[in-house]
């Protein structure tokens, strides 16, 4: 493979990909900034333990997808695969635990070494929120109640279905795992590769196979309704009570789970079918025991992640950019006079473009292409009465302007 082609699974965010990242992202900000949660961010890479503690050492993603290296001093360090455990690695090590609750937004890339596919890249982006430090059904309904905000200010809301599931206390889910595992142990020879061996590891990852074969074996699995503990039961109820006191919809999945260790009761993904087979936009859920795995006191968490990527294809073509205004200084002393000037059109808010070639014919051709829709034309008999020619490109009027005029005649940008 040529080096002048991007690595496998990343690619080139063009201008227009640039845009509908952008809109995705602010977005985020603007709604979750609604929740009261603030931005923060921490680095690219970790040390791999970050990861490892927290993650699971038998998930598929400490398994199989993470980019570990050792750096130049021999430390072990990843490519940060998801943003939860760094942003809770960053609650602890900063002492935030002294000021609960914690409400924190992030945004940013990705790295996992998957099979790249459609809605699937090796490097891709994500925003997220954190609620740490509460500890009730409340707080879970609350974050899930800004993630459908988020998707409605996308536009978007209407394509996706909000599916839920409990996954219980631990000991809910110990006495689940134990049916579980008993169940499909006895059709074991008709899972796939991955989710026998999943048996072995992390069964309740195999709820959450896309093999066909798996899903029609795991169409009678035992439901984890079925086995939750009275306190694990009250705390769903109580999501799903709040839920339904907002008017949020929503589907109950008794076969979603989360593929990290970390979670416990509340799991949620927000789907689409537009998007093929990668059709989860938004996912997330509680994960109580995370900020003692990384080393801080018992503080309870609930949040999301949401991929750019996958919303920036459901939200379809973005908004084109402002139209510019082209600058067509002639001659030297026009090009003198003709960047004070594109910097006051630009202090009023109009973008502005400068041609630096060509007669006027070309220059103007120029600016078509740009999509340009006004010229501002100065040429020595223009510079002679202390005026410019704007040019109107949609419709060819064309009017002389004194300098301090121009921005006015402009119009809006």
């Amino acid at each position: 493979m040529s080096a002048l082609q991007a690595v496998r699974g990343t690619h080139d965010h063009l201008p227009e990909t640039r845009r509908a990242h952008r809109r995705v992202a602010e977005a985020a900000h603007r709604v979750t900034a609604l929740y009261g949660f603030q931005e923060m961010a921490t680095p690219i890479f970790e040390f791999t333990e970050v990861f490892q503690r927290t993650l699971g050492e038998t998930s598929d993603v400490v398994t199989k997808e993470m980019y570990t290296f050792h750096d130049k001093g021999g430390e072990q360090i990843t490519l940060r695969p998801e943003g939860t455990a760094g942003v809770v690695r960053a609650f602890v090590a900063n002492g935030l635990q002294q000021a609960l609750p914690q409400r924190l937004f992030y945004q940013g890339p990705m790295f996992r070494y998957e099979r790249p596919q459609k809605g699937r890249l090796r490097q891709f982006h994500q925003v997220g929120v954190e609620l740490l430090g509460v500890a009730t059904p409340l707080a879970d309904a609350e974050v899930i109640a800004c993630a459908a905000a988020f998707l409605r200010d996308l536009g978007v809301a209407g394509d996706t279905t909000l599916e839920i599931n409990t996954l219980g206390d631990a000991e809910s889910r110990a006495n689940y795992r134990d049916a579980l595992v008993a169940y499909l142990r006895q059709y074991a020879h008709r899972l796939s590769d991955d989710s026998r061996e999943r048996l072995e590891r992390n069964p309740l990852r195999v709820l959450d196979s896309k093999d066909e074969n798996d899903q029609a074996v795991v169409a009678d699995a035992p439901s984890f309704l079925d086995y939750l503990n009275a306190d694990s039961r009250a705390f769903f109820d109580g999501v799903c009570a709040h839920l339904a006191a907002m008017g949020l919809d929503y589907v109950m999945n008794p076969r979603l789970v989360r593929g990290l260790d970390y979670y416990c009761h509340t799991a949620f993904e927000f789907t689409t079918t537009i998007l093929g087979a990668q059709g989860t936009v938004l996912a997330g859920g509680r994960y109580d025991g995370l900020v003692e795995q990384m080393g801080g006191s018992a503080v309870s968490g609930v949040g999301w992640a949401a991929g750019i990527e996958r919303l920036a294809a459901l939200i379809g073509d973005p908004e084109a950019p402002p139209r510019p205004v082209m600058m067509v200084p002639l001659g030297e002393e026009a090009e003198r006079h003709a960047l004070p000037l594109a910097e006051r059109l630009r202090a009023a808010g109009h973008v502005v473009e400068m041609t630096y070639t060509g007669n006027l014919k070309k220059r103007l051709k120029r600016a078509d292409r740009s999509n340009a829709r006004a010229a501002v034309i100065l040429g020595e008999d223009e510079l002679a009465a202390g005026r410019a020619t704007v040019r109107d490109l949609d419709t060819g009027q064309q009017d002389a302007v004194a300098l301090d005029a121009v921005a006015d005649a402009l119009g809006q940008g």
